[in-house]
């Protein structure tokens, strides 16, 4: 059998510029340029916001968890349950994954789904728990936590303890 077939003209530059085409996309989508670069700095800056104030209530650090909020007393009963958690247990492990960001002006909605475990000792079990929640933030280049709404992960000791309370008797009903 031969394998040595002509090959036509056509066919050889149909496939030298098919090989061109391939070669320029190829270069020009690996140098693709920001379109809007002010919002990308502005989304990263919310990402180290979201992830500061994860790794502080983590590692159990009080001065930067209350380091990435405003100073308001809608703020003070979380700084409070957060401090009680950091007594109590030993260990947390929390992660947070970013559903959704919407941005008006210099107000900040990032709504979080979030599952964690805390333990009282490394031999604990612990309590496993996940929900969702909206943190509310603020600002452009300095971004501080200014509201929260939902479920929370903070406040687990407080959460515990509901928890822990034995259900209420019922009352028959009268026949």
């Amino acid at each position: 059998m031969d394998t040595n077939l002509p090959v036509s003209p056509f066919y050889l530059r149909m496939l030298r510029w098919c090989g061109v085409a391939v070669l320029l996309t190829a270069v020009a989508c690996s140098s693709k340029t920001l379109q809007y670069p002010e919002d990308h700095e502005r989304f990263i800056h919310i990402d180290r916001a979201v992830e500061a104030l994860r790794e502080a209530y983590q590692h159990r650090d009080r001065s930067a968890f209350q380091d990435v909020m405003l100073p308001a007393e809608s703020l003070e009963q979380i700084q409070a349950e957060a401090a009680q958690d950091f007594e109590l247990f030993q260990s947390i492990q929390l992660d947070f994954k970013t559903e959704r960001i919407m941005i008006d002006g210099e107000n900040i909605d990032v709504y979080v789904h979030w599952q964690g475990v805390w333990k009282k000792n490394p031999d604990d079990a612990g309590i496993r728990q996940r929900g969702h929640a909206r943190l509310q933030w603020i600002g452009k280049q300095s971004i501080l936590l200014r509201g929260v709404q939902g479920d929370l992960p903070f406040g687990m000791k407080v959460r515990q303890a509901l928890s822990d309370l034995p259900a209420a008797p019922q009352k028959s009903l009268p026949q």
